[in-house]
């Protein structure tokens, strides 16, 4: 599927904001998700390296050093591109951007077809919920915790949130933050089906003169 087809919704936020809840919301509608994060898990385990939020951090670090800010970013378009034509789907959500040069890249390629979503939560709240998950990168204390959200705004991420087109406040119910992803997603798939349409009329259109 050629590049300015597939419609792209990306979640930023900071650590554990919500936007892996947000990303569920897609796989229950069908809509694939490409998570970012994947990408640094991927080169860990690659390298034979212990998952953990240090050497995650470490590797992200060294992959952007190595081959720009935008480095995670290239590598999840064909991830982007090729989870679009599987799932026979038009609108992918990507989970995780980090930095404002990953914004760019996205733009760069998909265009208009490009939508940021910031989630926003509050610090503390965040940081409850981290350790409710359980995830094995997640054994933090609060001041480790600080330490990777300034590490992630070193790599552009409050930069990234302010360029959002869209802010979801998550520091309610669970419940209620879902609704709101699922109003926003099933926004998008309607509009991109239309926009489609509207395309193939064109086409047929020009067609027929």
């Amino acid at each position: 599927m050629a590049a300015g087809k597939i419609q792209v919704l990306a979640f930023v936020g900071a650590p554990a904001a919500g936007k892996t809840e947000a990303a569920s919301v897609a796989r229950e509608l069908g809509i694939p998700v490409v998570v970012m994060g994947d990408v640094i898990r991927e080169e860990l385990k690659r390298r034979g390296i212990e998952l953990s939020d240090a050497n995650a951090g470490r590797i992200a670090t060294e992959l952007r050093r190595r081959y720009g800010m935008d480095a995670i970013a290239k590598r999840c378009i064909p991830y982007i591109e090729s989870a679009s034509e599987r799932a026979g789907s038009e609108v992918v959500v990507v989970d995780g951007i980090r930095g404002i040069a990953e914004v760019e890249a996205f733009k760069a390629h998909f265009g208009a077809d490009f939508l940021l979503v910031n989630i926003h939560a509050p610090l503390l709240l965040r940081y409850s919920r981290i350790k409710r998950r359980g995830r094995s990168d997640d054994s933090l204390s609060l001041a480790e915790f600080r330490r990777r959200e300034e590490r992630e705004i070193g790599w552009g991420m409050g930069e990234a949130m302010k360029k959002a087109s869209v802010v979801i406040k998550n520091e309610g119910s669970l419940a209620d933050f879902k609704a709101q992803i699922r109003e926003l997603l099933l926004r998008s798939l309607s509009k991109h089906n239309m926009n489609m349409g509207m395309n193939m009329n064109k086409l047929h259109d020009s067609a027929k003169s």
